[in-house]
């Protein structure tokens, strides 16, 4: 994962029992601050997830909300994958 400071956004589904996930990775935060960031993107996004590898992880396709959060809140992002 390049350190470039841009969020990744994308969704993925292999290896998770057929369930959807978002995942956000590449944002350059601490792990203090990476749990807080994903505390307010579940309540943004009614969902739950977690933090894992410092990679957010939420549960379901939310890539259009979570691009859109992370622009109001200053940080550069860009979906990626399929």
């Amino acid at each position: 994962m390049p350190a470039d400071g841009i969020a990744r956004i994308r969704r993925e589904k292999a290896g998770r029992g057929g369930k959807t996930v978002t995942t956000i990775a590449g944002l350059p935060l601490d792990e203090a601050a990476l749990a807080a960031l994903a505390r307010r993107l579940k309540t943004a996004c009614g969902t739950g997830g977690t933090v894992r590898e410092g990679t957010i992880e939420l549960q379901g396709d939310h890539r259009d909300a979570v691009l859109a959060f992370l622009a109001k809140e200053g940080f550069r992002g860009k979906l990626a994958g399929g």
